[in-house]
Order: C-alpha cells, then sequence, then structure tokens
C-alpha cells in the first residue's frame, strides 16, 4: 500500500463538472493499494495516519496530529501510485491491485479512518477525476507499507 498524504488547507474533487468531495483544512490522501495487501495493511495504514503529528503547534514544531486541529480527510483511490518505471518509458501497473478487490479495500481504509472520529469524503472509485488542493507548506509524506 502506498499513500501520499497532504496537508492541505482545503481539498475537493471533481466528477464530470460536479462535486462529489470537498474538505477544509486536513489531509488530501491518493491511495494505492497493491497485490498482496488485505486488511491488517489497510488498518496499519489508517492508524499511522489517524496519529500523525505533522500540523504545527503555536511553537512552529509538527506536534500536533490531524484529530488536534479537528483535520478532515479526503481520500482518493489511485492505482499509478503503484506504477513500475524501471524498465522502459510506458509505465507498468502488474503491482497494482485489480477491482473489485482494491475497491473494497479501499472503502475498508475510509471507514477504518470514519472509525477513528474523522470526516471523511472520497472520490470515486475508478472514475475520471479532477482533484485541486491547496497545499499546506507544501507539506507531503509518502507512506509505503
Amino acid at each position: 500500500m502506498r499513500v501520499v498524504i497532504q496537508r492541505v488547507n482545503h481539498a475537493q474533487v471533481d466528477i464530470d463538472g460536479k462535486t462529489v468531495g470537498n474538505i477544509g483544512k486536513g489531509f488530501l490522501l491518493l491511495v494505492g493499494i497493491k497485490n498482496g495487501d488485505d486488511l491488517s495493511v489497510i488498518k496499519k495504514a489508517a492508524d499511522k495516519i489517524a496519529k500523525m503529528r505533522i500540523f504545527e503547534d503555536e511553537e512552529g514544531k509538527t506536534n500536533l496530529s490531524l484529530k488536534d486541529v479537528n483535520g478532515e480527510i479526503l481520500s482518493v483511490s489511485q492505482f499509478t501510485l503503484m506504477a513500475n518505471t524501471k524498465k522502459g518509458n510506458r509505465p507498468s501497473f502488474v503491482e497494482a491491485m485489480r477491482p473489485p478487490m482494491s475497491k473494497e479495500l479501499w472503502e475498508d481504509f475510509n471507514k477504518e479512518l470514519e472509525n477513528d472520529g474523522f470526516h471523511v469524503e472520497t472520490g470515486e472509485f475508478g472514475a475520471d477525476m479532477k482533484v485541486s488542493l491547496e497545499n499546506d507548506g507544501p507539506f507531503t509524506i509518502v507512506l509505503d507499507l
């Protein structure tokens, strides 16, 4: 599993000109699920993200978690994160888990975050989406599990 975590002031995802997900301060999560991932990996990722301290406290140190700042989550499934670019010029996506299992695990991941008390908005699995954001920092982390 690979999750790109972007600390944002706001983010939204549109499909066919219609906004389907929209958050204020929080995390934009781009989520890639690979072959071999299972519920234990999903739970570990959700727990790590829930506890990640990448928001600044009053002294400017990154000591605050998403819960500490009452942040929200926008989760977008993105199989292209699993691209292998080692050979040739065309990325290979053979490491990306195929639907419907990848969709189910992405939905489980989002439920885990909701169960942790977060407001979670999502894109639409498999759709052509337009994602916009204002990155805060910028502060971007790649979580590989």
